[in-house]
C-alpha cells in the first residue's frame, strides 16, 4: 500500500515515530510538534502536501490528504504537550546574549516575549537545538522557504554564530 492510499489515522504513527508521540522528537534535526499553533501547523501542511516546501519525507506522508486531514491533524497538534527544555545547566553568559540577539531582531515580537509562538508564528521554546540551527540556516541560505518573506528579513544580517547562540537559548526555554 502506498502512503497516498492510507487515510490519515493510518499515517499517523508514522508521523509520531519521528516526530515524537508526545509531540517531542528524539531524531536529530527533526523537530518536536508539540503544542505549535493549529495554523502553524495547519500552513505548513498545505505547504508539504502542495510541494511549497519540498522535505522528505514530509512531502509523501501529506500527500493526498484533504483539507480537513490536514486541519485535524494541524488540531491534534496543537494539543500535544510541549517539548521539554533540554535538561542542562544553562551558561547564563550565552542566555544572555541570545536574549540580546532575540531582542535586538525581534524574534520575541513575532514568536511572542515567551517565545510560544502563535497563530501563523511557530513555538520555538523548546524546541530542538539543531533543527532550530538548520531551520536559521535555511532562511538565510533560501533553502527554507516561508510563506512570508519575514523570516529571510530577519536572518539576512545575521552570522552562523548568532544562529547557534539563538538557538542554545531557545532549546533551553519552557
Amino acid at each position: 500500500m502506498t502512503v497516498c492510499a492510507q487515510s490519515l489515522d493510518e499515517r499517523l504513527p508514522t508521523c509520531f515515530a519521528c516526530h515524537g508521540e508526545k509531540g517531542q522528537s528524539q531524531l536529530p534535526e527533526v523537530p518536536s510538534l508539540g503544542s505549535q499553533p493549529a495554523l502553524y501547523s495547519l500552513i505548513q501542511l498545505v505547504m508539504f502536501r502542495d510541494k511549497l516546501r519540498l522535505s522528505e519525507p514530509m512531502n509523501g506522508m501529506a500527500n493526498g490528504l484533504s483539507d480537513d486531514d490536514l486541519h485535524k491533524a494541524a488540531d491534534l497538534i496543537a494539543k500535544l504537550p510541549p517539548p521539554e527544555p533540554v535538561a542542562d545547566t544553562p551558561d547564563a553568559t550565552r542566555m544572555d546574549k541570545a536574549r540580546a540577539l532575540a531582542e535586538q531582531n525581534r524574534c520575541n515580537f513575532c514568536h511572542q516575549s515567551n517565545f510560544q509562538g502563535g497563530q501563523n508564528v511557530p513555538r520555538l521554546a523548546g524546541q530542538r537545538e539543531d533543527y532550530l540551527l538548520k531551520a536559521l540556516r535555511g532562511y538565510k541560505d533560501n533553502s527554507r522557504r516561508g510563506y512570508d518573506a519575514g523570516m529571510s528579513d530577519v536572518v539576512y544580517t545575521m552570522k552562523d554564530a548568532d544562529f547557534v547562540e539563538l538557538a542554545y537559548f531557545l532549546a533551553r526555554l519552557k
